[in-house]
């Protein structure tokens, strides 16, 4: 099992240190450094600056928002990445949600597995080099009836192959991620409800006549280092009430839907009712201690290679780590923690 590391969101004022955690992860040998973006930081451009100050790690988008770019601009995103990095990037996509997709991009949010399937399907052929011709529900390319041409693109990806992910929660989402990518991008993820997310994921490798032994599936997992549980888990509450009561209208939250499947019913709906309400403290407060520690890595180094080795076991192969500390200090522990777990669990 490999691991990767997570640096969220750029601009929430710890971006000197980010790169700081980006290299130290690069020289710990970590697999891969993920960035995301929202409605803030574009995931592209943070993505080409920790590129820049590394060498050997590979720099990942989860996630490239599916509605803030057409498909032929991410693929020229993606090779221009790759060949910016030295054969260094990975894609990873998602379809965001209602609020952000409507209300920041102005597009509506509707057959969100068509739209991926044909999003993919035009970024397979424009990074191939073929001349991009496509006749689909949601792009026509090029348009008929006027000059434009089919064109190809003019970059040449280090990689023959860029590795593209998919974020991925509901199942059926999670089918369609089996069929057409190459990995999944997971948060959220017990190794005891493993099957949630894996069952449908091998349906869909099964469709592609394929299976699970050459797909990544690499789920975030935040990670707390101490010997105080309870601490740790306390530390993580803010970040799962955010996921899990205010990701969404109460009417589609993909979080907390996936809470419900995990058992959660009960606690799920009072942690939205609560964030939905501004009171921030009391959904944190509602989020069930057993959810967190199921879904995190907390503890000391021994704790944590326990639960490495349930990750690894439930056929995680990548596994990336998202530190629950502000101060770098807490984050290049938690890394450097992460690397001697895996050690220890005799997994690396």
């Amino acid at each position: 099992m490999r691991l990767g590391i997570n640096l969220g969101y750029w601009g929430l004022g710890m971006d000197a240190d980010n790169i700081a955690v980006a290299q130290e992860a690069d020289r710990l040998g970590y697999s891969v450094c993920w960035a995301a973006e929202a409605y803030g930081s574009d995931a592209a451009t943070v993505l080409s600056f920790v590129a820049a100050r590394t060498e050997r790690i590979d720099v990942g988008s989860a996630i490239f928002q599916i509605p803030a770019r057409t498909p032929a601009m991410t693929a020229m995103t993606a090779a221009t990445l790759d060949t910016l990095s030295g054969g260094r990037f990975r894609l990873g996509l998602g379809v965001s949600g209602p609020q952000v997709s409507e209300g920041w991009y102005g597009v509506k949010f509707d057959k969100p597995l068509a739209r991926t399937r044909e999003y993919v399907e035009i970024i397979r052929k424009a990074m191939s080099r073929e001349r991009l011709v496509h006749e689909g529900a949601h792009w026509t390319l090029p348009l008929p009836g006027g000059p434009g041409k089919p064109i190809k693109l003019t970059v040449h990806p280090v990689r023959e192959h860029i590795p593209l992910y998919i974020a991925a929660i509901g199942p059926k989402n999670l089918e369609q991620t089996g069929e057409i990518a190459d990995g999944w991008l997971g948060i959220f993820f017990a190794p005891e409800h493993a099957a949630l997310s894996l069952d449908p994921l091998k349906a869909g490798r099964a469709k592609a006549g394929k299976s699970l032994d050459d797909f990544d599936l690499c789920p975030t997992v935040t990670i707390a280092v101490g010997e105080d549980i309870k601490a740790g888990v306390d530390s993580q509450r803010s970040y799962a009430a955010l996921y899990i009561g205010g990701m969404g209208s109460k009417e589609k939250n993909f979080y907390n839907q996936l809470a419900r499947r995990m058992g959660y019913e009960q606690a799920a709906d009072e942690v939205q009712e609560k964030y939905l309400a501004k009171d921030y403290a009391g959904a944190a407060a509602a989020v069930p201690h057993d959810l967190i520690d199921a879904t995190s890595l907390v503890g000391d180094t021994a704790r944590i290679a326990d639960r490495m080795q349930a990750y690894a076991d439930a056929g995680v192969t990548t596994l990336t780590l998202a530190p629950a500390g502000f101060t770098l200090d807490e984050r290049i522990q938690a890394l450097r923690t992460g690397v001697e777990a895996l050690e220890r669990a005799g997994l690396a």
